[in-house]
Order: C-alpha cells, then structure tokens, then sequence
C-alpha cells in the first residue's frame, strides 16, 4: 500500500487549520474561566489564544508573500477552508475579549 504524499499546499492548509483551531479553542475556554469569575485563567487562555492563532497566521503570509513573489499557487478548496477557519477565528478572538470584559464588569457589580 502507497503512502499519502501531501504537497506543500495541503501542508500550509493543514498547520493553518489546526493552529487556529487551537485558538478558537483557547478563546471559548477564556470565555467560560471568565464566566466562573477565574479572571487570571481567562487572560491566560487570551494569550494563549492569540500565540496560537499568530502561528496560523504566519503560515498563510508565508503563502501570500510567496504569491507576491511570483509562485503561482492552486487554490484549493482545503485552502479555502484554513482561510476561513482563520477569519473566523479572528472573529471569535474580538467576541471573547469583549465577554470577558464584559463579564468581569458584571462579576465587578455583582461582588461590590
């Protein structure tokens, strides 16, 4: 039986997909830290969040620079997808950071 060959493509698509699923992750989880009041733990996944989603992102600017360059690149429907699992992440990131505020504002009233 023959090995699967990935071609550098499906590579970058892969490390984008997965780097920024961990960061939607890490972004969901600072969102429910700061929901039970653990506010530290919250910014924490933040960060987190934000290193792994940077990863993700370096991978697809290699690929636009590259393309900028002169390499001409097929575009793909699993290219399509790390895109917008980053874009969407993106997005998640800017909604977590407003509800962990937003829950720290409540928290802060609610314990005066």
């Amino acid at each position: 039986m023959r090995g699967i060959i990935m071609d550098d493509m499906q590579i970058a698509s892969f490390k984008i997909i997965s780097a920024v699923g961990m960061a939607k992750s890490y972004y969901i989880e600072a969102i429910r830290s700061s929901e039970n009041g653990d506010f530290e733990e919250a910014t924490e996944k933040l960060k987190k969040g934000k290193e792994a989603y940077k990863e993700g992102h370096d991978v697809h600017f290699k690929l636009i620079q590259g393309e900028s360059s002169g390499v001409n690149q097929a575009v793909t429907i699993l290219l399509a997808h790390a895109e917008g699992q980053l874009m969407s992440t993106e997005t998640v990131q800017l909604m977590a950071e407003q509800m962990v505020k937003a829950n720290q504002r409540i928290y802060d009233l609610e314990h005066r």
